[in-house]
């Protein structure tokens, strides 16, 4: 969707994020397209990156950790994101962490806060339909 959007952020799953001394591997990121590392041909370096991402967004597995998933958004928050997503499939809510505020608990028709500069509207409900497997 981010991608699709026409506009200077592109969306990246499991890109290592290097900050404040620690590395991060959030589910997804999403970073200025100024921001994208390229080799020398114009390829995206794969490595990952050195810096904080404008977004980033984790989708809590029944096999991890909420407390360290929300350490990793968090670390980011602190590093330089602008905001962060923690996606709770279980309980269909969607936690919204934004430097120096309380998060925001979300649900159903709820609009969920995305990157002041991009013209997208979305509910939590059509991010759960995203994850639904489609048949």
């Amino acid at each position: 969707m981010i991608d699709a959007l026409g506009s200077n952020y592109e969306a990246f799953p499991e890109l290592r994020c290097t900050c404040g001394n620690r590395s991060v591997v959030p589910d997804v990121v999403i970073i200025s397209s100024n921001q994208i590392p390229l080799d020398e041909s114009g390829e995206i370096i794969s490595s990952g990156i050195d810096f904080a991402p404008a977004w980033v967004i984790e989708i809590l597995s029944p096999a991890q950790s909420q407390t360290k998933v929300t350490g990793n958004i968090l670390h980011c928050l602190k590093n330089g994101s602008q905001l962060g997503w923690l996606i709770d499939p279980s309980e269909r809510c969607i936690l919204v962490y934004q430097p120096n505020s309380l998060p925001d608990l979300l649900a159903g028709q709820d609009i969920l806060t995305v990157l002041e500069d991009l013209n997208l509207t979305l509910s939590v409900n059509e991010v759960f339909a995203w994850l639904q497997r489609q048949v």
